[in-house]
């Protein structure tokens, strides 16, 4: 395969597995938006989830998401801004975890931690079709206009079926 500098970050364009499903947007309370975007996913409350998962490890996410039916699958990224995907993520027409850095200071990213290991903060939001759920604001927006554009990609995932052959 010849050397490429860039990937899809799916291989398939036709695939859509919860285009059609709906989702209500949850404020967070406290530092807790991974497991707001899980109960967000699954319509389960987010205390379902804070004992569950590890805030670090998507593994532990997609196992949380398995009783719904659903699992994280990993998508190809680097440290590029949100809207350098964001049309890319929008022509799926599907569903997908966002996370990002929330630092405006990109040399701390490549800087080094703290004593206790921490960088930066980070965030993760619900990309569904063209619209932004954002548990931090409890709102939905649309996804070229989300602040998350402007700020370093730290992880992106496709919310697969269970069964799906891709995945955590």
């Amino acid at each position: 395969m010849p050397y490429d500098i860039t990937c899809r970050l799916w291989p398939q364009d036709n695939e859509a597995f919860f285009r059609d499903k709906t989702f209500r947007v949850i404020r967070q309370h406290g530092p807790h938006c991974v497991a707001t975007v899980l109960a967000m996913l699954t319509g389960d409350s987010p205390d379902k989830f804070m004992e569950k998962i590890n805030t670090q490890d998507p593994v532990s996410w997609s196992e949380a998401l398995r009783e719904a039916g659903m699992k994280l699958a990993y998508c190809p990224t680097d440290i590029r801004k949100l809207k350098h995907y964001m049309a890319e993520l929008v022509a799926y027409d599907d569903l997908f975890t966002l996370s990002y850095y929330t630092t405006t200071e990109p040399e701390k990213l490549l800087g080094e931690p703290d004593e206790r290991g921490w960088l930066v903060g980070s965030h993760i939001v619900i990309l569904h079709r063209q619209m932004i759920l954002d548990p931090a604001t409890g709102e939905a927006g649309d996804a070229f206009q989300h602040e998350c554009n402007e700020y370093h990609t730290k992880r992106i995932f496709r919310v697969v079926p269970v069964d799906h052959p891709r995945g955590l």
